[in-house]
């Protein structure tokens, strides 16, 4: 199963030297397969965003990618760009700019429509509890959506543990996406 790192200003901040040094270790302590640079709040994201993709490409096969913003994206030389479930009409434009894609979604339906659109992922959650996220989907409705679906998808929400990795594991999910596993 994939791992999907997803950083916070909470656990990395937003200082550059901390950053890299706090992004460096999870990379090594975790070896995720794919990262994400997420910060809503920092005005000075393009920077940061910049020394994120500096520390990704030390780690041979990780795909690094940008939330967003896929010119940032394509201007840095990301290999893709994570996309909220409000922006499905911005998957054309970052294909077209030769990016991956992933596109938050959170039901079936969603997913089918990123899957029509040609994205290369979708996120689905919430799958466990989270704080503000809405009431879990849980993993028999994941099960469905990957059994109904072609996209590769990554299980989100909620996954702070092996034991929720492990419940993931027999429903055919591509991978997991987590913050807070990755502490």
């Amino acid at each position: 199963m994939k791992k999907y790192l997803i950083t916070s200003r909470e656990h990395y901040t937003d200082t550059p030297a901390v950053f890299r040094s706090i992004l460096q270790e999870s990379l090594k302590k975790h070896m995720p397969d794919f990262a994400l640079y997420r910060d809503k709040h920092n005005p000075h994201y393009a920077t940061q965003a910049d020394h994120f993709l500096d520390v990704c490409k030390n780690f041979y096969g990780l795909k690094a990618f940008l939330h967003q913003d896929y010119e940032l994206a394509e201007k840095l030389g990301a290999c893709g760009v994570h996309l909220t479930s409000q922006q499905f009409d911005a998957i054309p434009k970052a294909k077209d700019l030769g990016l991956e894609v992933i596109i938050s979604t959170h039901t079936l339906d969603e997913v089918h429509i990123a899957e029509a659109m040609g994205v290369d992922y979708v996120t689905y959650s919430p799958v466990f509890d989270t704080p503000g996220k809405g009431e879990a989907k849980g993993v028999e409705n994941l099960r469905e959506v990957v059994d109904m679906s072609q996209v590769d998808i990554f299980a989100l929400g909620g996954i702070i543990s092996k034991k929720e990795v492990n419940a993931l594991e027999e429903s055919g999910v591509y991978g997991f996406a987590s913050i807070r596993y990755f502490y």
